[in-house]
């Protein structure tokens, strides 16, 4: 057989052309492969081959690849701020407000270490893919907290600091818990942590964070 006349029947093409995938995995694979590799090591074709589908599908899906990016992001970051919005409208004081939206926060992002890694590295870059972060998840969540940070600091219960000091405080605790492997050698006789009780370790994790952000009353 030559080359001309392999076609649609060559094994690389029928695996990649028969693969029917759900949007949710495509997008899952997707979000593991920027995750894992960065935004501009990760190629089209390499896409293609995780998603096992040909690598004419990304382009005429979504459109390009910046595309696709944004659908992983919008599918892996879903929900969040409707949970925290949820959180807030609870009744309570603003301390309460604020330690809820904390604890969900570091609960949805204990078993979400793609999406933690994907953000850790965004954040660094300055990038139109940042603007997108900024503009749909990271101003909104901000936006939600901040009334209730700002009455906190008026009473002298939280520092005043920097919004970017406070919001590196309660966010850069929670990304970390994608940092598996280095949690793995400061702590080698819990290891692996990746096995552990995710919640537990995110609960232990945002309390210690609470306890150093906010003043006890009266302080």
């Amino acid at each position: 057989m030559t080359d001309g006349n392999r076609g649609a029947n060559s094994p690389t093409r029928s695996k990649y052309a028969s693969a029917q995938l759900g949007e949710s995995e495509i997008l899952r694979r997707g979000l593991d492969t920027f995750a894992e590799l960065g935004y501009a090591a990760t190629t089209v074709r390499e896409l293609a081959r995780r998603l096992e589908v040909s690598h004419n599908f990304i382009n005429d899906r979504y459109g390009s690849k910046g595309n696709f990016w944004r659908a992983v992001v919008d599918f892996a970051m879903r929900d969040d701020q409707d949970d925290f919005d949820h959180q807030l409208a609870k009744s309570g004081d603003d301390d309460e407000h604020l330690t809820g939206v904390i604890v969900q926060l570091y609960r949805r992002s204990a078993n979400a270490s793609a999406k933690n890694r994907l953000l850790a590295d965004e954040s660094t870059r300055d990038s139109d893919r940042l603007d997108y972060l900024h503009q749909r998840f990271i101003q909104p969540f901000w936006d939600s907290i901040e009334p209730a940070i700002n009455n906190l600091m008026s009473a002298g219960r939280i520092p005043l600091v920097p919004p970017h000091v406070l919001y590196t405080a309660i966010t850069g605790p929670a990304l970390a818990l994608a940092q598996d492997p280095v949690a793995d050698r400061l702590n080698p006789a819990a290891a692996p942590v990746a096995k552990q009780d995710r919640e537990r370790l995110a609960d232990t994790l945002s309390s210690l964070v609470i306890h150093g952000l906010l003043r006890p009353c009266g302080q």
